[in-house]
């Protein structure tokens, strides 16, 4: 399945266009990923553990989403768009990625 966040797809017609489809993914970083990454936002660099995770979240989030435009019957996403949250809870925090884009037929 082709996925752009360009709005047209060179070489490509749009033959339909089915809808948004989205993809959602919440995952929690425990309490000791957020601890060494508060002591490198202290002293600088970057923190492989909160990378890791909004790298995992990301993937799930866009393959929900290529997963909804399949069932529509489609075989590309246009437009798409990607968001990161970050949610604070009681025990830390929760990493939000959300995906949206137009599912199309391309021929």
């Amino acid at each position: 399945m082709i996925i752009t966040t360009t709005s047209v797809l060179p070489d490509h017609r749009i033959d339909e266009y089915l809808g948004i489809v989205t993809g959602e993914a919440i995952l929690g970083a425990n309490v000791f990923k957020d601890f060494f990454a508060g002591i490198r936002d202290i002293v600088g660099g970057r923190s492989g553990a909160y990378e890791r995770e909004l790298g995992k979240a990301r993937k799930i989030a866009l393959q929900e989403m290529e997963r909804e435009a399949a069932e529509r019957g489609a075989n590309a996403v246009v437009g798409v768009d990607i968001d990161y949250e970050t949610i604070q809870t009681g025990n830390g925090s929760m990493l939000m990625v959300t995906t949206s884009g137009t599912a199309v037929v391309v021929g």
